[in-house]
């Protein structure tokens, strides 16, 4: 892949699993709150997860999936609580940062665009401190409609007005770059290494990276160009 930034005014950056370890979100759906729901409920672990499990897939792709409202007022738990409980464990992938600082240097525009619920956007950005990095942060539940949605990259466009073809999008969500793609964004970037504690999963669609490092070019170019890493097998995420 060669990418030069000289044709990149633009980057979009995903949070939960492109910048931030996606550990801290499965361990809380997936474990986390199980547990406290099957505490309060009298019943096993294993009933609580086939429970749970099954209503977080009903609204898979739609913004009820990460709106912490929604979920305290169906579980009737209080979610933001919860996520206080277990917020040691939010982590900043490495060579996030260093990245960051690269595009702030170069003058680029560098905006947040998550689906996450505007409760979770103040306790992360309040754990990382990442927040001053940005030149704006959006969430999808801001805009109405979830990254999923083809038509969420033309509401975005109308908040922060950015030329496709020179836009680069990173996410590891390969459901949310294929929208972009519809859209016209150039630069497609997927992030193989969502959670620290899982394997890595690369694209058989979109260019991989397994940490923001790779983007960085030497020192006194613009230009990159990134080997194929070679995989044994790959399988979507």
């Amino acid at each position: 892949m060669k990418l030069d930034w000289n044709e990149i005014d633009t980057v979009l950056l995903d949070m939960d699993g492109t910048l931030l370890d996606r550990h801290f979100d499965d361990h809380f759906w997936l474990e986390h709150v199980p547990k406290t729901f099957a505490g309060k409920h009298g019943i096993t672990l294993a009933e609580a997860k086939e429970r749970l499990y099954r209503l977080f897939k009903s609204q898979e792709n739609t913004l009820n999936w990460t709106d912490l409202d929604y979920w305290s007022a169906h579980l009737g738990l209080d979610i933001p609580l919860l996520k206080r409980e277990v917020d040691h464990l939010i982590a900043v992938h490495p060579f996030v940062v260093e990245f960051l600082l690269f595009l702030r240097h170069h003058g680029k525009d560098v905006h947040l665009v998550t689906n996450a619920h505007g409760k979770t956007l103040k306790l992360k950005m309040r754990s990382t401190r990442l927040g001053s990095y940005f030149n704006e942060i959006i969430s999808a539940h801001d805009l109405g409609l979830p990254k999923e949605d083809p038509a969420f990259w033309g509401r975005l466009q109308e908040k922060i007005p950015f030329a496709p073809d020179r836009t680069l999008l990173g996410e590891d969500s390969e459901t949310n770059l294929s929208t972009a793609a519809l859209f016209g964004i150039r630069h497609l970037i997927h992030v193989s290494r969502s959670s620290s504690k899982e394997p890595e999963i690369d694209s058989p669609r979109f260019f991989s990276i397994d940490f923001f490092s790779r983007l960085i070019p030497p020192a006194g170019t613009m230009k990159l160009e990134i080997p194929c890493r070679s995989v044994p097998s790959r399988r979507n995420s």
